[in-house]
């Protein structure tokens, strides 16, 4: 979908909005579930990246303190939890710019990778920047879905970060395309950007071929000691509209309600939903921010009549549409360049 359209979408009248949201949601979307997903750091701080929003970079001072990758006992055992706790997806993320193959780290990884994907949820990792061959090792592991998020507009990107490029996320994202895995991929509102901002990154999102798994749409939670630690949080109400048109540009995908959940109101989250979420991280935190407990979460998707949907480990990545290029072309990415 291209910048114009999503910019008529997003600017028509918010009710006029949320019925459009609605009616695609309910054609494609219409058993009224929700995919609970619980992510877990299994490598906490110490990144060598300078990504302005995150309290791991090694490079700012906050209350996150540098740990060491995870044992593989430790993570089952959150695992375990989790799938008891109803958990769908068990999402893992680790605090490095990479991974590389052959190193003991990734190895490592590997190791938890297959042990997770035993336990019959869909596993989801989040390592930072993949190779050819290290996508492919991570899907033969066991590994559903790679979350990359390209953050914000292609434009505003090296505002955010500068130790990697708009152009090392897309290479990424095809090298997890190609090597089979399904792509989790969505941005961050509140980074200083503007409203075309948010929608020149839902652009490239729509036009990325095969679409997104999932989109996860964050509100930034700022950070104090973080460059970005003096923003603003972002008002519900623009929230709910990148949720609604998120769902009309990717129609089949998951849009996923993240990070900024604790400062919703209920009723702000059913309007959330109402616009074509239909995912939700899970638990008591995320990487390392609060998160709305579990029992609420239960209570407020049975008051709203919603279910949670069954785990899928074994589906496929989404099919590429032969008519269109394998990414967006170059000029959506305003020069950013996209690998083609």
């Amino acid at each position: 979908m291209n910048y114009p359209d999503l910019h008529r979408i997003y600017n028509q009248p918010f009710f006029n909005l949320i019925k459009q949201a609605r009616a695609v949601h309910e054609e494609h979307w219409p058993e009224n579930e929700v995919q609970l997903c619980t992510l877990l750091s299994i490598k906490t701080g110490g990144c060598s990246e300078d990504c302005g929003y995150c309290a791991q970079s090694a490079r700012y001072t906050t209350e996150v303190k540098a740990e060491k990758l995870m044992e593989r006992e430790q993570v089952m055992e959150r695992a375990l939890a989790a799938r008891a706790n109803g958990s769908t997806r068990f999402c893992m993320g680790a605090a490095w710019k990479g991974v590389r193959s052959g190193t003991q780290k990734f190895n490592q990884v590997l190791d938890i990778v297959r042990d997770v994907s035993t336990l019959g949820m869909e596993v989801c990792v989040t390592l930072g920047e993949l190779g050819e061959s290290e996508a492919q090792q991570l899907k033969e592991a066991g590994v559903t879905a790679y979350n990359h998020n390209i953050d914000t507009s292609p434009e505003h990107y090296p505002n955010v970060v500068s130790t990697h490029t708009f152009d090392d996320r897309l290479k990424t994202i095809r090298h997890a395309q190609d090597a089979g895995m399904s792509v989790c991929c969505g941005g961050i509102l509140g980074l200083g950007e503007t409203i075309e901002d948010r929608l020149k990154m839902l652009e490239v999102l729509s036009n990325f071929n095969p679409h997104p798994e999932s989109v996860p749409i964050n509100a930034l939670m700022p950070i104090q000691g973080t460059p970005l630690g003096g923003n603003e949080q972002v008002d519900s109400f623009s929230l709910i509209r990148m949720i609604a048109t998120t769902r009309i540009a990717i129609p089949r995908a998951k849009v996923r309600l993240s990070a900024g959940r604790t400062n919703l109101s209920q009723e702000a989250q059913a309007l959330c939903f109402f616009a074509g979420a239909n995912s939700i991280f899970y638990g008591d935190k995320l990487l390392t921010a609060a998160n709305p407990r579990a029992n609420e979460d239960l209570a407020l998707l049975d008051q709203l009549g919603l279910s949670a949907q069954r785990p899928d480990p074994s589906m496929a990545a989404p099919d590429a549409d032969q008519n269109r290029p394998a990414y967006p072309e170059c000029e959506v990415v305003a020069g950013a360049g996209c690998g083609c």
